[in-house]
């Protein structure tokens, strides 16, 4: 028998989770006051598991990967573009095509092969890049856009901006700031992006090194080009800043000349869902019937489907994939705390108060 659940959040985890409940039976309620107007309104849309991993993530990889499969489903029955031509590394110089042999070296030690490009080969999968000393193909990622997956959501869930208070379950879904007593779990990284509109985009991600620099190109079927993302942790506001501009531009300018020519259509800033061990936060939250959902990081569109389908999974079986328990974080104390919740503040969206 379904049960009534309110999702706290509505961005792209937070509706991706009710529709996967929806779908499964639950009657479901998402609060929001800003809907898909925080991390995701934002995010590049990057499904790049193996792009993304560092060293000691590989839960980070292996969740990745399993989110990945689930996402050309997810993306049909949306009706909304995936973009599934692989991502290309790249590297501007000598020192900043070291960085992309790490990638690759780091990717094949987990089991998944890359194989090394010159700057001939890189030229010829995008001719319209600047002569680079080499690169890689990452053929199994892809992208979509994180705005139209919200936009198709939002037509399937119903959203409202106060708590209707009458719910079996409430799944936290809000970004980088959670209620209390869950607040601390979870701070803020700011990441700045651009939207560009070229003439000659690319045709997949783009991520690459350019003096050092990292940046990436997100290509969009109507030119739009996603630029991103600086990160810095703070303490104040979101905000875009000039110096966050200039490097994103020179870095991407270098790699793609074609963007000189570019309208700029858009600076971005919010925060990133960053937790203390760069994990998510799904599944029991120490509090009687209350879940969370939060604490993505980078990796917020790429886990939503995953995500979805481990809070469904959770209310139907009990399961918890150990890697994003949240109970590995909370003080023992909490397991005491009352069941009490706290919705979105009515002023402040819940993405925006934390996320990318």
């Amino acid at each position: 028998m379904g049960m009534r659940v309110t999702v706290l959040g509505a961005g792209i985890v937070g509706l991706t989770v009710a529709d996967e409940l929806r779908r499964r039976g639950h009657a479901v309620t998402v609060v929001d006051p800003c809907p898909a107007q925080g991390a995701s309104y934002a995010a590049a849309g990057m499904l790049s598991p193996a792009a993304e991993v560092w060293h000691g993530e590989e839960d980070v990889l292996r969740l990745g990967l399993a989110s990945l499969a689930l996402w050309p489903d997810l993306a049909a029955r949306l009706g909304v573009d995936l973009r599934a031509n692989g991502t290309l590394l790249v590297g501007y110089d000598a020192g900043d095509v070291q960085q992309v042999e790490r990638q690759v070296a780091l990717v094949a030690r987990h089991g998944h092969a890359a194989e090394l490009l010159t700057s001939a080969a890189v030229r010829a999968f995008e001719p319209c890049l600047a002569r680079t000393a080499g690169g890689a193909l990452l053929v199994a990622e892809g992208s979509v856009d994180a705005r139209a997956v919200c936009a198709a959501l939002l037509r399937r869930v119903p959203v409202v901006a106060t708590d209707p208070g009458d719910a079996d379950i409430t799944v936290v879904a809000t970004g980088a700031r959670l209620p209390e007593p869950w607040r601390h779990l979870v701070r803020g990284v700011r990441g700045e992006v651009l939207r560009l509109r070229s003439d000659d985009p690319p045709s997949r991600t783009v991520r690459g090194w350019s003096g050092g620099e990292p940046v990436y190109l997100v290509p969009r079927a109507d030119g739009e080009v996603v630029v991103g993302a600086t990160s810095e942790e703070h303490a104040a506001p979101a905000v875009v800043t000039a110096g966050g501009v200039l490097r994103l531009l020179a870095a991407a300018r270098a790699l793609w000349p074609a963007l000189d020519r570019a309208d700029l259509l858009e600076a971005t800033a919010r925060d990133r869902p960053a937790t203390a061990d760069g994990l998510p936060l799904v599944g029991p939250s120490g509090v009687d019937g209350v879940l969370l959902a939060a604490g993505h990081y980078r990796h917020g569109v790429l886990l939503a489907p995953l995500t979805a389908a481990l809070v469904a999974d959770h209310l139907e079986s009990g399961v918890v994939d150990p890697a994003v328990d949240p109970r590995r974080l909370l003080a023992p104390a909490l397991a005491g705390s009352p069941d009490t919740h706290e919705a979105p503040d009515s002023h402040e969206a819940p993405e925006a108060r934390g996320s990318r």
